[in-house]
């Protein structure tokens, strides 16, 4: 199974940005569709960014605009840049595969505050 290690996060000024990584202690080659998630305090997960091996991508429409997913299949890696942050993007953000999910990480907690 899968492993996943998310980090990047920190706090941050709105307008601010940031870059999360994830990285996988597995291959992430045969997982077609990897995504980021959040969750903030009360509220549900919610899946912001997804990318597929072809790099294909789609967004919430809450952070289109401002958040870009990539990913390094080489490196086992994905990417969120998060740029023009605001407070209501705070949440703890965690990466999984789309489908057939892996074993959720801790995540890493983005705070956007003045």
């Amino acid at each position: 199974q899968v492993q996943l290690v998310e980090s990047g996060g920190g706090l941050v000024q709105p307008g601010g940005s940031l870059r999360l990584s994830c990285v996988a202690s597995g291959s992430i080659f045969d997982i077609i569709v990897m995504g980021w998630y959040r969750q903030a305090p009360g509220k549900q997960r919610e899946l912001v960014a997804d990318i597929t091996n072809r790099g294909s991508t789609n967004y919430a429409d809450s952070v289109k605009g401002r958040f870009t997913i990539s990913r390094d299949n080489a490196k086992n890696t994905v990417y969120l840049q998060m740029n023009s942050l605001k407070p209501e993007d705070t949440a703890v953000y965690y990466c999984n595969r789309v489908y057939n999910q892996a074993a959720w990480g801790q995540g890493t907690l983005v705070t956007v505050s003045s």
